[in-house]
């Protein structure tokens, strides 16, 4: 699921930019634009995942959005299943089914099986 909302970018005067989601009510910061905009992504990022996993609705995206002169306005989007697949580093437990030949070998050899397996899905399901 992707979702797309507008965000408000400042200079600061201190120097880099300040990003504000008015339809989220959040802000966040960063040295320069490029990462400014990297840093608006993740905070919708989290809040999405947070409101999905609440069961919440999300807030329909402001067709325009207030702000002062010299501010940048753009919209900036989220994959939600991307982000969440990048982001969350919880471990499942799931029992393997091994020839119990095979499985003295990998101990023999002082394999980490469950390593192996990680390694051959994410190559079999092209995630880099």
């Amino acid at each position: 699921m992707k979702i797309v909302y507008p965000v408000i970018f400042t200079k600061l005067p201190e120097g880099g930019y300040m990003a504000y989601v008015p339809d989220l009510d959040i802000n966040t910061q960063g040295d320069d634009l490029p990462e400014t905009i990297a840093m608006a992504r993740d905070a919708i990022g989290l809040v999405g995942i947070d409101m999905q996993d609440d069961g919440k609705p999300f807030p329909v995206p402001s067709e325009h959005v207030d702000h002062a002169a010299g501010d940048v306005v753009s919209l900036v989007d989220v994959d939600l299943l991307a982000y969440r697949r990048a982001n969350e580093q919880r471990t499942v437990r799931r029992n393997v089914t091994l020839p119990s030949w095979l499985n003295a070998a990998a101990n023999e050899a002082g394999l980490n099986v469950s390593a192996i397996l990680q390694t051959a899905l994410k190559q079999q399901l092209n995630f880099s």
